[in-house]
């Protein structure tokens, strides 16, 4: 069975130690294939705060998969953002912006859709389209397919149309259409699953995960990350998405919700 742990918007420099601590515990107790950080990796994107970044990910000790979102490129260091916006984040989390992780059960491909002259909103270009359903039509049979973005691509909310990825409506058909399964973004720190639009009739979902350690919770929802888990059985392909909440009496994460997702084949 593959099993991926999905975290976003750890907010570094807002980070909670006994937060932080417990998704560590869980990853030990778990063992993904593989974490995905879905962006927003730091706060203000400060040397200290990607220091912190690059120490979590050290500690976890497993394949990760990170891509940065627009909190990760200076704001106030305006001669930083135009001249060299990722800097920090290379320095820290690693040169590639769009990293792909695929093993025997797994492919999971990355999206850079922050854009130094934005402030927040996300963007996908037409050739980050095309690369990704190259990568897509390539995955073996067996594999679930992902593709990890940091903006939302569907909203629950009519307040958060406004933080969709510029893009979306020709990248999200494509990407199903060429193979995709999920799209797992963060952003709104609004944890939920929801069909996405599709050409061809073929079965995917939109996944969103809320913060996973920082302060910076929306409304009543606490600190939340996501589980999800694919095995293949006769031919057949399984997937769930479970939903942990962080229990603060417990000190823990604990399941709160679990999805049976169809796919297609």
């Amino acid at each position: 069975m593959a099993r991926v742990l999905h975290l976003s918007d750890t907010h570094f420099g807002t980070e909670q130690a006994p937060v932080v601590e417990a998704v560590l515990a869980l990853a030990r107790e778990l063992l993904p294939e593989v974490v995905v950080l879905s962006g927003d990796i730091t706060q203000r994107a400060r040397a200290d705060q990607f220091a912190a970044a690059r120490a979590f990910l050290t500690r976890l000790g497993l394949p990760t998969l990170v891509i940065p979102g627009n909190h990760d490129i200076p704001l106030f260091n305006v001669a930083a953002r135009i001249l060299n916006p990722y800097g920090g984040y290379r320095r820290a989390i690693g040169m590639a912006l769009e990293p792909v992780f695929s093993n025997e059960r797994v492919l999971a491909i990355g999206v850079n859709t922050t854009r130094p002259s934005r402030h927040k909103n996300g963007e996908v270009s037409r050739e980050q389209i095309d690369r990704v359903c190259t990568q897509l039509r390539q995955a073996r049979p067996e594999q679930l397919r992902i593709v990890v973005v940091h903006q939302p691509v569907r909203a629950v909310v009519e307040s958060d149309t406004a933080n969709l990825l510029i893009g979306r409506d020709a990248a999200v058909p494509a990407w199903v259409d060429a193979g995709a399964d999920m799209v797992l973004g963060g952003h709104i720190h609004l944890p939920y699953v929801v069909p996405l639009p599709t050409n061809s009739g073929r079965r995917a979902w939109a996944v969103q995960a809320g913060t996973a350690v920082s302060h910076r919770v929306r409304g009543t929802i606490p600190n939340s990350v996501n589980v999800i888990e694919h095995h293949v059985e006769g031919g057949r392909h399984h997937c769930r998405v479970q939903r942990w909440d962080y229990d603060a009496s417990g000190g823990a994460f604990v399941t709160v919700d679990n999805k049976v997702l169809e796919l297609s084949r």
